[in-house]
């Protein structure tokens, strides 16, 4: 299907790069002090009144969005990079403008003996509760 045959509210909101510092993992010492995390999100809604009226209120706030997963990983706390991505697509999705986000979430100090620069999760969720996780490390 070409871009210009694709049904309303398939326009994305891309929010790159955010960090945030909280609490996520198996071991111990990750429950015991926080961590940095980034997040990405793609969050797919119909921009089209908001092209035409160029006013806040007929699109979705970027900073609300971030707040809102800023607060999640600062204040809540996981075993799971999985469970941690589900939350956020969980935040996101409470806007019921929002028809489908996919969450990435880097743990920046992963905690292996290996040089690794991150770990991440990568998952997908829809209003209508189709799911298309793809995990790339936990």
């Amino acid at each position: 299907m070409s871009v210009l045959n694709e049904p309303a509210g398939r326009d994305t909101i891309e929010l790159r790069g955010l960090r945030a510092v909280g609490y996520c993992g198996v071991l111990p010492e990750e429950q015991a002090r926080p961590q940095p995390f980034e997040v990405d999100l793609d969050v797919v809604a119909d921009l089209a009144p908001a092209g035409r009226s160029d006013d806040l209120a007929d699109t979705l706030d970027y900073g609300a969005l971030a707040a809102g997963v800023e607060s999640v990983i600062a204040t809540e706390r996981f075993a799971l990079l999985e469970r941690l991505a589900q939350r956020l697509t969980e935040v996101v999705l409470a806007d019921e403008r929002v028809v489908a986000v996919t969450v990435v979430v880097r743990k920046l100090r992963p905690p292996v003996p290996q040089h690794l620069d991150t770990s991440a999760v990568r998952i997908t969720r829809r209003r209508n509760g189709e799911q298309s996780p793809r995990s790339v490390g936990g």
